[in-house]
């Protein structure tokens, strides 16, 4: 019924397929940045667009006013400023997000946190501390560097008692007998 009748040629032609077009960007809209797997950066690295990171950094990390997104795969020894900050990879530095820091559960970081919003997923791993203070502490790079200095990562929060581990118990006990 509805097939072609017979001695007909078929429209069939050698063209590639077409890819489809990726979407335009509208205006005041922009791609994220991006540095591939293989991508290894040691420096500052500065932008004016959010930013996904794949591939290794060492060193600083400021991305004012935009989103900045640590990979699986990405590798990051540097303090990152940022409007919103997500591990999803390994940060060894402090995280400073001027509205939100979220480490999700394959995230690992060993630093500080400053964020007025921050969100650890289940099976996050995280060594560091956290403090969540109003937007404007987190985006001063200078006041958030003398803060996170100040800070020790390994010690008790404040009006905290310190607890001595068992070794050091051991070996003050041994000294006094």
């Amino acid at each position: 019924m509805f097939s072609k009748p017979r001695g007909e040629p078929t429209h069939q032609s050698d063209e590639r397929a077409i890819e489809p077009t990726p979407r335009p960007v509208r205006s005041g809209e922009t791609r994220p940045a991006s540095l591939g797997p293989s991508i290894s950066i040691t420096g500052n690295l500065t932008g004016n667009e959010d930013l996904i990171i794949e591939g290794s950094v060492e060193g600083e990390i400021m991305v004012r006013d935009h989103k900045i997104t640590i990979s699986e795969t990405g590798r990051v020894k540097a303090d990152i400023y940022g409007r919103s900050i997500c591990v999803e990879g390994q940060v060894d530095g402090n995280l400073l997000g001027d509205e939100q820091v979220i480490i999700r559960r394959s995230g690992t970081v060993r630093g500080n946190v400053t964020a007025p919003r921050v969100n650890l997923e289940n099976g996050a791993k995280f060594k560091g501390s956290i403090d969540m203070q109003p937007a404007s502490a987190a985006s001063d790079p200078a006041r958030a560097r003398s803060a996170g200095s100040a800070v020790n990562a390994d010690a008790p929060a404040a009006g905290s008692r310190a607890v001595k581990p068992a070794a050091a118990t051991v070996a003050a006990a041994t000294r006094a007998t």
